[in-house]
């Protein structure tokens, strides 16, 4: 099924040319990473983009792609990478002239996914990692699931997402540590935004 789907060509130039801050987000389930997005996205005016919501958004649309994504992740199988590289390439060009820069939430899942990104689309210029214990997240995730009803959020099924993260995120962290700005989340969002604001403020005085 996956080879069926056809890789495209992009002209990349002008996100390269526009010299956008690309800033991907890294935390684990309960980090407060959306959170933190809105307010970047609200006092900043960048983009928010996730590859989860980009996927759901085409196999929505009915489109010939997004058919041949659905019956991939219906048969429980990961989207070939190409796709969706693809997909943020898409997004990325279509914000271009009126974004002030590019949030990518959840992205990159693991090393391969962030080494490809920047050989293919475009460097990224920092990486927010948002920092929290596995029991505070266990703790959020939890009351969160005791609000919402959400059946995948008990204790066992949690602590194997939070180490699915683990693993595949600390490569990440470790390869693009010169770009990794780790920010302690187990604090109040406002305090939290505090230093986030920190880090924006410092790419606009190094442009």
């Amino acid at each position: 099924m996956a080879a069926e789907l056809e890789k495209k060509e992009y002209d990349l130039a002008p996100l390269k040319e526009s010299k956008l801050p690309i800033i991907w987000v890294l935390g684990g389930p309960g980090s407060g990473k959306g959170t933190q997005c809105d307010k970047i996205v609200a006092k900043y005016g960048y983009t928010h983009l996730s590859t989860g919501d980009l996927l759901r958004n085409e196999v929505q649309s009915g489109s010939e792609r997004g058919k041949k994504l659905n019956a991939i992740m219906e048969q429980g199988e990961l989207v070939p990478l190409d796709s969706v590289l693809g997909l943020l390439a898409e997004a990325l060009l279509a914000n271009v002239t009126s974004s002030k820069g590019f949030l990518i939430d959840g992205y990159p899942r693991e090393l391969e996914q962030g080494l490809t990104f920047e050989e293919q689309i475009a460097e990224c210029t920092v990486i927010l990692n948002f920092d929290v214990s596995p029991e505070t997240m266990t703790k959020r995730l939890l009351h969160r699931a005791q609000t919402s009803g959400r059946v995948d959020d008990n204790e066992e099924t949690i602590k194997k997402r939070l180490d699915t993260f683990s693993k595949h995120s600390k490569p990440v962290i470790e390869h693009f540590f010169s770009k990794c700005k780790t920010v302690n989340a187990e604090r109040d969002p406002a305090e939290i935004f505090k230093d986030v604001e920190a880090c924006l403020d410092s790419l606009k005085t190094a442009a």
